[in-house]
């Protein structure tokens, strides 16, 4: 089959799209003939191999997986004996760690959920990775309810646009953050005001916001208190990789928690564990029309090493897939 692939950590020049082995279905797994993939920071970590603290998950001097890409949407050819859910045929969407930019992947079937009807597969394949990371950021760990107000820092990015989306589905007033050129967008999604950074900054209200989602992880974490109401949440999803090759942002996130106790505000975290319930309620909310995947670029499987270099040279709006 053919697939994008590297044997060595790098840039996008460690890629190339030629032929591998197609995968075998394990007996929990499924094996997708893959119609779309998704491209986005997480995929870039492991190209890279950065921060370091990811290489002994995914291999320490090479990649332990050859081909990128964990997010697909495709068709089912073939079910692992203990597979009971799919069978040859159907539609789904989900992740996988073994790589989809590629015709064909396998993928556990707790991480696989059924494609509605009305949902694309270019769609689909934006969900399972910043989809349900937005999720689980504004519904779970922020728990935003109806006529809060909500900040989302890195607005017009991939995990951002869908995070604007599903805290106005929730019933909250939504101001999102982002730069020039993503105003339009991010006004698109339906967030009721956007600050464009470049301008002015989050904290020109204090203590306004109920609910802080930074997805950025660019700023300091005594601005993000100052723009908090007292009992509000300081939702963090990320953080940039200038922030050191060992952890990049996870030293930001290790150390918000002791700063939120001296600070006497809540700073949680995020930690992403893909499902098959919250792929499936992502699929339901764009099938119903609540969030739609702002895809603002699509790349053939010959040209995906465009599609990382394009990721790479700064932070794209939206969402960017891979059709195969």
């Amino acid at each position: 089959m053919k697939a994008c692939s590297r044997t060595a950590y790098g840039e996008a020049d460690v890629l190339t799209v030629g032929d591998v082995k197609r995968p075998t279905p394990a007996a929990d797994q499924v094996l997708v003939q893959v119609r779309a993939a998704s491209n986005d920071r997480g995929v870039w970590h492991t190209m890279t191999g950065r921060p370091y603290a990811m290489r002994p998950f995914i291999g320490l001097r090479a990649p332990k997986v050859a081909v990128i890409g964990r997010a697909f949407a495709g068709v089912v050819t073939e079910v692992g004996s203990a597979v009971t859910k799919f069978r040859p045929g159907d539609e789904v969407f989900g992740t996988t760690n073994a790589g989809t930019w590629a015709e064909y992947t396998v993928a556990k079937e707790k991480l696989v959920a059924p494609l509605p009807e009305n949902v694309s597969a270019e769609q689909a394949a934006t969900l399972g990775c910043s989809g349900v990371s937005a999720l689980i950021a504004v519904r779970d760990v922020g728990k935003v309810r109806p006529e809060q107000r909500v900040l989302v820092i890195g607005a017009g990015g991939g995990v951002g646009s869908f995070a604007v989306q599903i805290a106005k589905s929730l019933g909250a007033t939504v101001t999102g953050v982002c730069s020039t050129s993503k105003v339009d967008l991010v006004r698109s999604l339906g967030a009721d005001e956007v600050i464009d950074y470049t301008r002015e900054e989050v904290d020109r209200h204090r203590g306004w916001y109920d609910v802080i989602v930074d997805i950025a992880g660019n700023r300091p974490l005594s601005m993000l208190k100052r723009a908090l109401q007292p009992t509000g949440t300081i939702v963090l999803v990320g953080g940039e990789e200038s922030q050191g090759l060992l952890l990049h942002g996870f030293q930001r996130m290790i150390f918000a928690p002791a700063y939120g106790v001296v600070a006497r505000r809540r700073m949680r975290n995020v930690i992403v564990q893909e499902n098959a319930t919250d792929l499936a309620e992502m699929g339901r909310m764009v099938a119903a029309g609540e969030v739609t995947p702002a895809i603002v670029h699509s790349y053939a499987l010959a040209d995906a090493p465009d599609a990382m270099r394009y990721l790479a040279e700064g932070h794209p709006a939206g969402k960017i897939v891979i059709t195969i």
